[in-house]
């Protein structure tokens, strides 16, 4: 019997695949691309799922350096390997390199017009919106899966960073002990 052809695995991204993906994924968000990572690698592609997005992420978060720039180190390596990386780098940071270098001349020449202030007032707004939007979606499997642990403590991080303006390590080293003693003893 021979296996069905909706069934066949895909084949992993090539380092080309790679490249452009991540090259759509800096065009797509420039200054602020998680949100366009997560929506292609996981959305689009369905190159990674929610839970080992998240996961990636972590890892990529406690690694010195950015984390989309980790993040394509990782799954360029998974998928192909040291040239996946480097394409998934190579693809990430390339036209935002050209971008930024013609965006600074235009910037030194036209910089002190007042309508650019507001422009990138507003651009700063969008941003801030796709990352809160980001954000709603990587914690929806949490609370779906472990309502009763993760909503308390993400509210608590949120309160105390957002809104209390307490340092991230103090916040982190007091909520990460308690969530996790508290998963620990809702899964006993």
């Amino acid at each position: 019997m021979e296996p069905d052809e909706t069934s066949a695995i895909p084949a992993p991204p090539t380092p080309r695949d790679l490249f452009v993906a991540f090259l759509m994924i800096a065009l797509s968000g420039f200054g602020g691309v998680l949100p366009w990572a997560r929506r292609m690698l996981v959305e689009t592609k369905s190159w990674l799922d929610e839970d080992t997005f998240n996961e990636t992420l972590a890892l990529c978060q406690s690694l010195p350096g950015p984390n989309i720039v980790n993040m394509s180190i990782v799954v360029g390596t998974r998928f192909a390997g040291a040239r996946g990386a480097m394409a998934a780098v190579t693809g990430l940071i390339a036209a935002p390199l050209v971008i930024v270098l013609v965006l600074g001349a235009l910037y030194d020449r036209f910089g002190a017009l007042p309508r650019l202030a507001g422009a990138i007032a507003g651009l700063g707004a969008a941003a801030s919106g796709l990352v809160a939007a980001t954000a709603a979606k990587m914690a929806a499997p949490l609370i779906r899966r472990r309502p009763l642990v993760a909503a308390p403590f993400m509210v608590a991080g949120f309160v105390a960073v957002g809104l209390l303006r307490w340092p991230l390590p103090w916040v982190l080293a007091a909520l990460a002990p308690l969530s996790i003693a508290a998963a620990w003893r809702l899964r006993r």
